[in-house]
């Protein structure tokens, strides 16, 4: 495997790397969730294609009070999980190849990206849609697989890809859980371990209030089941078209239930797809 730091080293790799390049783009930290989508892109790519996973901790999605700082950055650690897990190269910049000086150019996507973690992060997915077309520019892959916890991310940069014309097929992989249910996350390793218990409940609520008989009534139960069971109450919760994420007052078509909340310090998001059905009248 090889380990790549430069924008000269990544078009080295590049320029002689076999068809198809699957992309894992993360921020490092890696954990179990991050080794499946590892695996799905060696997967795809056949023992002939090639596998490259960026790490590179992203300075401009980070807002002024976030954890940017704290984040956790375990390079050593990772190469080895990217390694076992069949990775070919792992491309892991520093912030100054990325945003050289006199950088000054944004990507920013208007409409998936207003509402959600969005409303609560500004220009957050506009640090994202830069990074990520600055990846893809520089290692040119055929496909990008992304998590689907952070389904917003996921149906951001699947528009900007077409939007953009950049001819990339944008890959969503199911959500990877812990035992109990938690989302895997790399910021879970901020939660103590009573904190740690109640985000146990954040996914359970969520599931539970899909099963309310009465679609009109899945958020407010949300709400309700969140708050008593995590002791804070959500940033938001909202129920929105799978493709659009405009929020949905029924459920006509695919949806999302989708949802953020602070445990103590520490940000969650997790989301439930539903399948189409009829309230009841």
């Amino acid at each position: 495997m090889r380990t790549l730091g430069t924008l000269a080293d990544a078009a080295a790799f590049r320029s002689t790397a076999p068809s198809p390049v699957i992309l894992v783009p993360t921020m490092g930290a890696l954990h179990a969730g991050h080794a499946a989508l590892i695996d799905a892109a060696r997967a795809r790519a056949g023992k002939n294609g090639t596998v490259i996973v960026s790490i590179f901790v992203n300075p401009t999605q980070f807002g002024p009070n976030e954890d940017l700082a704290k984040y956790p950055r375990t390079l050593e650690a990772d190469l080895e999980i990217c390694a076992a897990h069949g990775a070919d190269a792992v491309f892991a910049p520093a912030a100054e190849e990325m945003y050289p000086p006199g950088d000054s150019t944004f990507i920013e996507e208007t409409t998936l990206a207003r509402g959600l973690c969005g409303a609560q992060r500004p220009g957050h997915f506009r640090g994202v849609c830069t990074v990520v077309a600055k990846l893809f520019n520089i290692l040119r892959p055929d496909a990008a697989i992304f998590g689907e916890k952070d389904y917003q991310q996921l149906a951001v940069i699947r528009r900007m890809a077409r939007d953009l014309f950049l001819g990339i097929e944008i890959v969503g992989h199911p959500t990877v859980r812990e035992p109990d249910g938690l989302a895997m996350s790399s910021r879970n390793r901020y939660l103590s371990a009573e904190e740690r218990q109640r985000a146990a409940a954040f996914p359970a609520a969520l599931k539970q209030a899909t099963e309310e008989p009465d679609p009109r009534s899945i958020v407010t139960r949300a709400n309700e089941l969140i708050t008593q069971g995590t002791g804070s109450a959500p940033e938001y919760v909202e129920l929105v078209d799978a493709e659009t994420l405009e929020p949905l007052a029924s459920l006509d078509r695919p949806a999302v239930l989708a949802a953020a909340v602070k445990i103590g310090e520490t940000r969650l998001i997790d989301n439930v797809r539903l399948a189409p059905r009829h309230a009841k009248v």
